[in-house]
């Protein structure tokens, strides 16, 4: 694939806009829109496709930058912006196919896919920017055709605060991103990819970091962070189930990813500033304890589902943070399938779970035993660890989510001896726990040495600092595995339901955002809604 023929990729964004555009024909029937919309999304994915192969057999795609000083259009796409295309086309056209029956009859399908693909053609056209202007562009239409989906029921007033709350932290990320591209343009003369690529590595080198880098850094970690709802502003992405379930399992599984790829495509100068990473660190090592913790109270799948989302953007951060940006990779990916998945199935998971019901025997944890096995598990993953080259010193950010991950593993070995202690269960949950963790630190390494052209290297460990969140993750989330067993059998004492109950509230945090939003920004009546009368030259009402 030659160079010239990398302008190509400029036909799935435009494949997919057209698409959106002509469901304004209404002459041509939903059917009709659907299908076009199927289409374009599948030549995107096809597209997808054929740009993984060309990189395979030529390396990373550019077509450098048709303007000035880097302002422009142009196009960049190495295994990082491939694996992204490919996984948003594929997350795209799931949910464009779902849709067509899901809205089949509504009378604003229409309106639906126009949106939906417009969306989607925004996404890819962010992944494949070649420079920093046009990254921009695209992150801002994102933003502005997601608004339109949130708002698909207007009347709908949840809906609407939901909306609202969204856009006002997406323009703030906006003046982030705007006023960090600014000082990048003054630092390096472009926003060319290339360029800055360039640059960084020059700075890294030489071992002198302007002041104005640090300040790029750190507005690029904010608009990142704004992205992807993180705490304390959060709350937004609990409410969009207002809005139909496609556009859930979209945003779920593929917008909310822009701020972790925009942290990875800019790696090389977000990692020139040691205070940026401390504070994804930081925020991302709370928001992941705070929706795992609330996602456990939830009653309402979609809202669990949405806790879990926030969950594992913070751990995503996390792992950026501590230098793991190949293992950040991965785990955007592994959410996505998962999430779309899991969004699109929901309305049936009532039948699925009365189809796998057994009774339990009742066994209960103990406290020992329980304490035990987290031991253990966690001995194992510094073993397992250490045989990939994943410890603490030289992979924190590896380190750190595969322990979380093998904690998770110990709560279902200890269910193994509470529920049914026989050999059989016991060696069977003990050999998949092995095997879960085996699979994860593998990939791990076989991902890093996939991206090892595209991404800095695996960052070690920077100081005590870093230890000391790596440790407070780690025994928090032991905490946490702890409660969940712990927890359903002290449902009957008033501590535990006070505990769950400020839980379940997510700690009041979003209800004092609603609370500011409906303040300064007050929502009107529904539409439908009836409205008192006003006694008009003394008539009475």
């Amino acid at each position: 694939m030659m160079p010239n023929l990398t302008w190509c990729l400029a036909f799935g964004p435009i494949a997919l806009a057209v698409a959106g555009l002509a469901t304004d024909r209404v002459k041509w029937g939903q059917s009709r829109v659907g299908g076009g919309a199927a289409l374009s999304a599948g030549f995107a994915l096809a597209l997808a496709v054929a740009t993984g192969i060309g990189i395979a057999v030529k390396g990373t795609l550019a077509t450098g930058t048709i303007g000035v000083a880097g302002v422009g259009v142009g196009f960049y796409v190495d295994t990082l912006a491939a694996i992204m295309f490919a996984l948003v086309a594929f997350v795209g056209l799931i949910v464009v196919l779902y849709s067509r029956n899901y809205l089949d009859g509504d009378r604003g399908q229409a309106r639906f896919t126009k949106w939906l693909c417009l969306t989607l053609a925004a996404v890819l056209l962010l992944i494949v920017s070649g420079n920093l202007f046009q990254f921009a562009l695209a992150w801002i239409a994102t933003s502005l055709g997601l608004n339109k989906l949130l708002l698909f029921y207007p009347e709908r007033q949840a809906a609407v605060l939901a909306a609202r709350k969204k856009f006002l932290a997406s323009r703030l990320g906006d003046l982030c991103l705007i006023a960090a591209m600014v000082l990048l343009q003054q630092a390096f003369g472009s926003l060319d990819y290339a360029v800055l690529f360039a640059g960084a590595e020059a700075m890294r080198l030489g071992g002198d970091i302007p002041a104005a880098i640090h300040a790029v850094a750190l507005l690029l970690v904010v608009a990142a962070l704004l992205k992807s709802a993180q705490f304390p502003l959060h709350g937004w992405l609990t409410e969009v189930m207002e809005t139909p379930t496609p556009v859930s399992a979209l945003l779920h599984a593929g917008v909310i990813n822009a701020g972790g790829f925009l942290v990875l495509r800019l790696a090389d100068v977000i990692s020139l500033s040691a205070p940026s990473m401390e504070v994804l660190v930081i925020v991302g090592g709370v928001t992941a304890l705070f929706g795992s913790v609330v996602m456990l109270t939830q009653t309402s799948v979609k809202v669990s589902l949405a806790y879990s989302t926030i969950a594992q953007m913070g751990f995503m951060m996390l792992q950026c943070g501590l230098g793991a940006f190949a293992a950040a990779l991965l785990h955007i990916v592994a959410h996505s399938l998962y999430k779309a998945h899991a969004f699109l199935s929901s309305g049936s998971v009532i039948d699925l779970a009365r189809a796998s019901w057994s009774p339990s025997p009742g066994g209960q944890p103990h406290p020992a035993r329980m304490a035990m096995i987290v031991g253990l598990v966690l001995a194992a993953a510094l073993v397992v660890g250490t045989l990939f080259g994943a410890t603490i010193a030289a992979q924190p950010g590896v380190f750190a989510l595969g322990a979380v991950v093998m904690l998770g593993l110990s709560h279902l070995i200890t269910q193994a001896f509470d529920e049914r202690p026989n050999l059989y269960v016991v060696a069977r949950t003990v050999a998949l726990a092995v095997a879960v963790s085996l699979a994860y630190f593998g990939l791990q390494w076989a991902v890093e040495h996939l991206l090892a052209g595209s991404l800095p290297p695996v960052q070690a460990l920077r100081g005590p600092l870093d230890l000391v969140i790596i440790a407070l993750v780690v025994l928090a989330f032991a905490a946490v595995t702890v409660f969940q067993s712990v927890l359903p059998g002290k449902a009957d004492a008033p501590r535990w339901q006070a505990i769950y109950v400020h839980l379940a509230n997510g700690l009041y945090v979003n209800s004092l955002a609603n609370r500011l939003v409906l303040r300064f920004w007050p929502s009107p009546p529904p539409p439908n809604a009836i409205v008192p009368s006003t006694p008009v030259s003394g008539v009475p009402s």
